[in-house]
């Protein structure tokens, strides 16, 4: 039995109220109470309100009126990987775009090289640093996609590294293998290898694990990602996508059309086609941080939200598009890009991230639930939108201990 821990005088936003994920005008809503305690005890929040039973042997933690509120999932990110891109980041202050240094087979390809030669501790123990200096951070759960191995052998060492670093941190890992990443092209037919060899081996080795691709110019073609994910959903996997990062090509229309769980990124997506997705039971994901490093283009969440959509919001942190392991930087860059406030970007980021990731007993402050919770420095949520820039959580507490 772990020594219970309350909270007092603090301004609980408990996101306790409809179901997920919350979409248009429920995402402004976090069901505030003002002047409230939480009870944590034996992992999960045992008694929230106005006013709770205190057991004499608790842990008190004053809040003097901070502001607590779920912790953060980060459900979409490239956290495991080898290598830098440092020079690649110089080339790009020269005038190079992504794309040109995509296609001259550098971007995702020297990742894979570096990932190709590291081994999997080496994978584990780097991944280890990045979540944890994430759960600093005020994240505790998060999603993890393979996608730089490009050889079955390499993806499934990468899904192998991330299954390692969630058995060896405080917080969660969803796993999702995005072998449809980018395309190898010193393997003839790379497609038809990663559908009928990748993608078997993935499925028994991890059965049901979430398949992801990335349709782009330069990358997966449209019909190209339909063929994987055609032969994954078959096999039972849950399906995600990247698409309309830089060109709007037809795959988030034939991903709501395959029943995907979300369609991610989103910055060149028309408002016809943002609408189509609103309406529809597939979540949009957008990463506010790839555009702020890359080509300072934003998806419109305004529009996303006010025509009925569920919205995440993320990090993608990875070593080209997206060097970022903040979710509160991500929030500020929401705020002022996508056109959201801070209470949309917080249920963006919180309820309907863990809902996508089917961490169904997180993302609320709720008897019963979790206790993955965060306390800022601040006493007033809006401040995470407002400012950017330094250390915005306090206090971290996740599976009712405190990590940070």
């Amino acid at each position: 039995m772990s020594t219970p821990i309350a909270i007092t005088n603090a301004r609980l936003l408990t996101l306790a109220h409809g179901g997920a994920p919350r979409r248009g005008k429920a995402m402004g809503k976090l069901a505030v109470i003002e002047h409230g305690s939480i009870l944590i005890q034996d992992g999960t929040i045992d008694a929230i309100g106005p006013s709770i039973n205190i057991p004499d042997d608790a842990q008190i933690i004053d809040a003097v009126g901070r502001v607590v509120m779920p912790a953060f999932v980060d459900c979409h990110t490239h956290a495991c990987w080898a290598g830098d891109r440092l020079d690649e980041w110089e080339q790009k202050q020269r005038g190079a775009t992504y794309l040109e240094i995509l296609e001259s087979g550098g971007g995702i390809m020297s990742t894979v090289r570096a990932v190709r030669e590291a081994s999997i501790d080496q994978l584990t123990e780097s991944l280890i640093d990045r979540l944890r200096w994430m759960l600093a951070e005020g994240t505790t759960a998060c999603e993890v996609k393979s996608g730089y191995g490009l050889s079955t052998r390499d993806e499934l060492k990468m899904l192998d590294a991330i299954v390692l670093a969630d058995q060896n941190w405080a917080g969660r890992v969803s796993p999702t293998a995005c072998i449809g990443h980018a395309k190898d092209s010193a393997i003839e037919d790379f497609v038809s290898q990663t559908i009928n060899e990748t993608l078997p081996a993935v499925h028994e080795r991890y059965p049901g694990i979430t398949i992801d691709a990335y349709t782009e110019q330069g990358a997966w073609s449209v019909d190209e990602t339909v063929r994987l994910f055609s032969a994954a959903k078959d096999l039972g996997h849950p399906l995600r996508i990247h698409a309309d990062q830089f060109n709007a090509l037809g795959m988030l229309e034939a991903a709501i059309e395959l029943g995907a769980l979300s369609v991610d990124h989103l910055e060149a997506t028309q408002p016809e086609a943002l609408k189509k997705l609103a309406q529809s039971n597939t979540m949009g994901v957008m990463l506010p941080c790839s555009g702020f490093h890359v080509d300072d283009r934003y998806g419109d969440g305004r529009g996303f939200i006010d025509a009925g959509g569920a919205l995440a919001i993320a990090t993608n942190v990875n070593p080209g598009s997206a060097p970022c392991l903040s979710m509160p930087m991500a929030i500020a860059l929401a705020t002022r890009k996508l056109g959201i406030t801070a209470a949309e970007a917080i249920t963006a980021s919180t309820i309907n991230a863990a809902s996508l990731l089917g961490f169904k007993d997180q993302g609320t402050l709720e008897v019963g639930k979790r206790a993955d919770l965060i306390m800022l420095r601040h006493s007033d949520e809006r401040q995470l939108g407002y400012t950017f820039g330094g250390s915005h959580v306090q206090l971290v507490i996740c599976d009712g201990s405190i990590v940070a």
